[in-house]
């Protein structure tokens, strides 16, 4: 009796093998982490999925992670952990240790940034940044809706403040005037024409302090995402509008936990019918 007891509690205590690899389990897992979801963002997927055959066990992150790198050393493994993002834990600064404060005329601080903004509950505010490519001489701007989490990827020619002007004014426009409230950005030179892009689009701008990347949360988060896609040292020059569009959808489309695993892109509609019923315009959809 006092074996079966033990040999009882063992198997209790034994882990469950629940993405064993052949399985239909792990190979919707693989196929998830191809199309680039991260492990969190795949286990909140297969909690909403009514999939009868997976129903027996919950898969969470840990157990993702587990089963990718138990695998044995081979093309499947090595290609299973290219898809999953980079973790550090401990980040470099984004500059060299170089104060960029006062090369930019009449910037307007984060601190004087109304409340709502940072408590995210109105739409129609941004966070923009750029990507820059190799040698700096090319990049890709960014924008984040603050809400939603929507992103937006804009074509720039270069790395300089006319090409930030354009490509963020082009960019803003698109969207409907109630969308276009403000954005925040860091104290970067691109931005020393920020003047003219509040005066064509009407977007208050507001400047982060120096060093100070949290203060741009959103965007600081999707630029790895980004990464994935325009890895660094990569000439950017070569993606056109219509290349950065279909990598933003495939972005806008990933399941997030914050948004209890709906996906940017349905929030954006939310958020823009919600302006736009505020305005008592018709809405418009999200391509």
């Amino acid at each position: 009796v006092a074996q079966q007891q033990m040999q009882a509690r063992r198997q209790v205590c034994r882990p469950m093998r629940k993405l064993l690899p052949g399985s239909e389990r792990f190979e919707l897992v693989a196929h998830m982490l191809r199309e680039r979801l991260s492990p969190e963002q795949i286990a909140g997927k297969l909690r909403s999925m009514n999939i009868p055959s997976l129903r027996d066990a919950y898969v969470c992150r840990e157990t993702i992670y587990n089963a990718i790198y138990a695998l044995p050393v081979g093309e499947l493994r090595k290609e299973l952990i290219i898809c999953l993002r980079q973790s550090k834990t401990t980040r470099r600064p984004r500059s060299g240790g170089v104060d960029r404060r006062g090369q930019i005329p009449e910037m307007v601080s984060i601190h004087v940034r109304p409340p709502e903004i940072e408590d995210r509950l109105m739409p129609g505010h941004w966070e923009g940044d750029l990507i820059k490519g190799k040698a700096n001489a090319s990049s890709v701007g960014t924008l984040v809706e603050r809400t939603s989490g929507y992103l937006m990827l804009v074509k720039m020619n270069d790395a300089t403040a006319t090409s930030a002007m354009e490509g963020f004014s082009a960019a803003l426009n698109g969207m409907p005037l109630a969308m276009r409230k403000s954005m925040t950005y860091d104290q970067g030179r691109e931005m020393a024409r920020h003047a003219e892009i509040t005066q064509k689009t009407g977007v208050a701008i507001f400047f982060c302090d120096p060093h100070s990347p949290w203060q741009r949360g959103s965007n600081e988060n999707i630029n790895g995402l980004i990464r994935q896609y325009l890895p660094k040292g990569m000439d950017l020059s070569g993606h056109s509008q219509e290349q950065l569009d279909a990598i933003a959808l495939q972005l806008n489309m990933r399941p997030r936990k914050r948004f209890d695993f709906k996906c940017p892109i349905e929030m954006m509609s939310e958020v823009m019918q919600k302006a736009m019923a505020m305005r008592h315009d018709a809405p418009t959809s999200i391509q």
